[in-house]
C-alpha cells in the first residue's frame, strides 16, 4: 500500500538549529519528496524562495531567506529524491545548495513513459489518485514574508502526494519493463543540469545574431561571452546587461569609439552605463582580432543528401512506434534526434540505450532496404522485414 504523508500542516523552518535538526531527523530516510519555489525575473541565477521536503511522517517548508539552504545538501544524496518536472529545480539546487540528487525519480518523466505527455503535477495527481490539488497562483510572490496561508498550502501540496505517485508509476513502469528507461532519462536530466555552459556558444541564443558570418560573428561571439560572464557575476538578467537587439547591432557594425557605440540601435533609447562601455569596446576588439578558425558557428550539418528523403518516412514510423508503445512521439524521438542519427553523430540519442532498442534496428533495416512500410486499415503503418 502506498505511503501517505501526514495530513498535518508542514513545519516552517527558519532557524539554523531547526535546519540541522531536520537534516539529522531525515538522515536515514531512503527517499524524500522535494520541490522548490524560486524567482529569476530580476536575476541571472534562480533566486531560491522556498524548499519543500516531504517524508512519510510529514512535510517541512524551509525558508532560504532566513537560513543557509546549503545545509540541506545531505538530504539530496544517498537516497531516492522524488520530484515532478525537476529540470529548473536542479539548477536551483546546483546554485543554492551546491549538489543535485544522485538518484532522482521525476514523476513527470515517469508519466510520459506511461502515455501521459508533459503532464503537470495537479492533473497527474487527479488522474492517478483522484485528488484535486489547490490551484496555483502564477502571481504569488514567493519572496514575500510572511507567506499567506494559501501559498503555504499550495507549496505543501507540491510534495505531499509524490510518494504515492512514485509508487504507482514505478509499479506500472516495472510491469511494462520501462523502469530502466525512466532511470536513464532521469540520469540524463541530472547530467544536463551539471553540464557547464560554453561561453563561446552563448551568441547562438541571440536570434538576431545566429546568421552572422565572419567578423560580425566573431564580435557576436566575444560580446555574448562577455555578457554571460558579467550577468552571472553581477546576478543580473542577460538582457538588462545588454539587449539582444543591441548585441546584434554592435556585431553588425562594430564600434571603435564610445561615440559610435551609443549610436547603436537598441542602445540609443536606453544607453549603456559608463562603467560598461570600455568593457563592451574591449569585447568588440577581441572579436575583431579573433582568428576565423576560432569562430564557433551554430552547427548546421545537414543530413547526407541521399538520406534526406528518408526523414519524413522515418518520422511516420516514429509516430507509429510511439502509438504502439503508448508514448508521446517527442519522447521517443524528435526530428532532430533522427537527423542526428542519420548523420552518425556519436552523441545521438538513438545510438544507445532504450531508444536504440525501440527504433534503431528498424531504422537501419529501412535504410538498408531490408524492410518496408505499408498501411493497414485499423493498424496504421506496418513494418515488414525481408530478413526476418
Amino acid at each position: 500500500m502506498a505511503e501517505r504523508a501526514a495530513a498535518a500542516a508542514a513545519s516552517w523552518i527558519d532557524s539554523p538549529g531547526d535546519v540541522r535538526a531536520l537534516v539529522a531527523e531525515l538522515a536515514d530516510e531512503p527517499r524524500l519528496a522535494v520541490d522548490t519555489e524560486f524567482h529569476r525575473e530580476r536575476t541571472y541565477w534562480p533566486q531560491c524562495a522556498l524548499v519543500q521536503v516531504g517524508w512519510p511522517g510529514g512535510q517541512a517548508l524551509i525558508d532560504p531567506l532566513a537560513v543557509d539552504v546549503a545545509e540541506l545538501a545531505p538530504l539530496l544524496v544517498d537516497r531516492t529524491v522524488v520530484m515532478h518536472a525537476a529540470g529548473q529545480d536542479l539548477e536551483v539546487f546546483q546554485h543554492s545548495i551546491g549538489v543535485v540528487p544522485d538518484d532522482l525519480f521525476d514523476t513527470q518523466i515517469a508519466a510520459s513513459f506511461l502515455g501521459m505527455s508533459s503532464i503537470g503535477l495537479a492533473p497527474l495527481v487527479d488522474k492517478l489518485l483522484g485528488v484535486h490539488l489547490p490551484k496555483a497562483d502564477r502571481l504569488t510572490d514567493w519572496l514575500a514574508r510572511p507567506l499567506s496561508a494559501d501559498a503555504r498550502l499550495y507549496a505543501e501540496s507540491d510534495v505531499v502526494h509524490l510518494f504515492e505517485l512514485h509508487d504507482r508509476t514505478r509499479d506500472a513502469l516495472d510491469a511494462r519493463g520501462r523502469l530502466g528507461w525512466v532511470r536513464s532519462e532521469c540520469h540524463a536530466l541530472v547530467e544536463r543540469a551539471l553540464a557547464p555552459t560554453d561561453p563561446d556558444t552563448a551568441w547562438w541564443r541571440v536570434k538576431e545574431a545566429r546568421r552572422l558570418k565572419g567578423t560580425a560573428a566573431a564580435v557576436a561571439q566575444e560580446l555574448a561571452a562577455w555578457r554571460e560572464a558579467h550577468a552571472a557575476a553581477s546576478d543580473r538578467p542577460l538582457r538588462s546587461v545588454l539587449p539582444d537587439l543591441a548585441l546584434a547591432g554592435i556585431a553588425q557594425r562594430p564600434p571603435s569609439t564610445v561615440e559610435d557605440l551609443v549610436k547603436i540601435r537598441g542602445l540609443r533609447e536606453r544607453g549603456i552605463p559608463r562603467n560598461l562601455r570600455d568593457e563592451v569596446l574591449a569585447a568588440v576588439a577581441r572579436g575583431r582580432a579573433l582568428p576565423a578558425d576560432a569562430i564557433r558557428y551554430p552547427e548546421a550539418r545537414p543530413v547526407p543528401a541521399e538520406l534526406r528523403a528518408a526523414v519524413p518516412l522515418l518520422m511516420s514510423w516514429v509516430a507509429q512506434r510511439a502509438r504502439e508503445l503508448d508514448l508521446d512521439p517527442a519522447v521517443l524521438a524528435t526530428r532532430g534526434d533522427l537527423e542526428s542519427f542519420l548523420r552518425g553523430d556519436e552523441d545521438s540519442r538513438l545510438a544507445t540505450g532504450w531508444r536504440s532498442e525501440a527504433l534503431a534496428a528498424d531504422i537501419a533495416a529501412l535504410l538498408e532496404g531490408r524492410a518496408g512500410l505499408s498501411f493497414a486499415r485499423g493498424a496504421g503503418l506496418v513494418l515488414k522485414r525481408w530478413d526476418a
